[in-house]
């Protein structure tokens, strides 16, 4: 490596902020020196723009996420208001929040693992004998990708989806659901099927299947963790050398 290189490899990208972030930040700071108190209302939506300065998409961008995660609430007819919390929730909930932000493709598939291996043994119990011919159907899909050598990016993650759905467990279906295309993203972003990765996850994928069609939580559990596992490890390396 030359010298050049490893300077690059020493510094970090200039983090890019959003206005909605830099929004949401301000709110998080109001509630914190208790201008804005639970229960509170909002500016209405026209003098937020005004006193921003930004496009109104800006200001809706940041009121539907903090609406979306419980820190504020908007009520018909009356404005949007701030939750009905305490003080250290709402400040932690808006953190948490802007931290979802990073690119932290290591811990996005470590959820991932923790969600879809409990979803693998919902789906192995629950299962019906529809449900997983449909699962066999998109095995056999990504298995025809596999072996003319295409990307299989999509069937692949199609399987997981179905196996999510299987689960029988809409929460955990839409968290999974939730996740998946910021996976889609970082994935094609650091290439992680390369080098014959979609060979050997097809052979994982066999394993799981096989133990959701012997009715098998325990099987189906160990083979989706196993899997999961290899694609961490799998995504740290390139990521390491990139």
């Amino acid at each position: 490596m030359s010298q050049p290189e490893k300077v690059l490899n020493h510094l970090e990208q200039i983090p890019f902020e959003k206005p909605s972030d830099i929004i949401i930040r301000q709110v998080r700071q109001l509630i914190r020196s208790g201008v804005l108190k639970p229960g509170d209302r909002l500016p209405a939506e026209r003098d937020l723009v005004n006193r921003f300065r930004v496009g109104r998409s800006h200001i809706r961008e940041a009121l539907k996420k903090l609406e979306f995660y419980g820190i504020v609430e908007t009520r018909p007819q009356n404005g949007t208001f701030v939750a009905s919390l305490g003080v250290r929730s709402l400040e932690g909930l808006i953190s948490n929040v802007l931290n979802l932000e990073k690119e932290d493709f290591h811990a996005l598939l470590e959820t991932r693992m923790m969600l879809e291996t409990h979803g693998a043994e919902l789906a192995a119990t629950r299962a019906t004998d529809e449900q997983i011919k449909e699962i066999e159907a998109l095995q056999n899909s990504f298995r025809e990708k596999v072996s003319s050598n295409q990307d299989g990016l999509d069937e692949d993650l199609a399987i997981h989806l179905k196996i999510a759905e299987c689960s029988n467990n809409s929460v955990l279906q839409s968290l999974i659901t939730l996740i998946t295309p910021d996976i889609i993203r970082q994935s094609r972003k650091w290439n992680t099927c390369r080098d014959g990765r979609q060979i050997e996850a097809l052979d994982e994928h066999n394993a799981i299947v096989e133990a959701i069609r012997r009715h098998d939580a325990k099987a189906a559990g160990k083979a989706m963790n196993a899997h999961l596992e290899r694609t961490i490890e799998i995504s740290d390396l390139v990521s390491q050398s990139s």
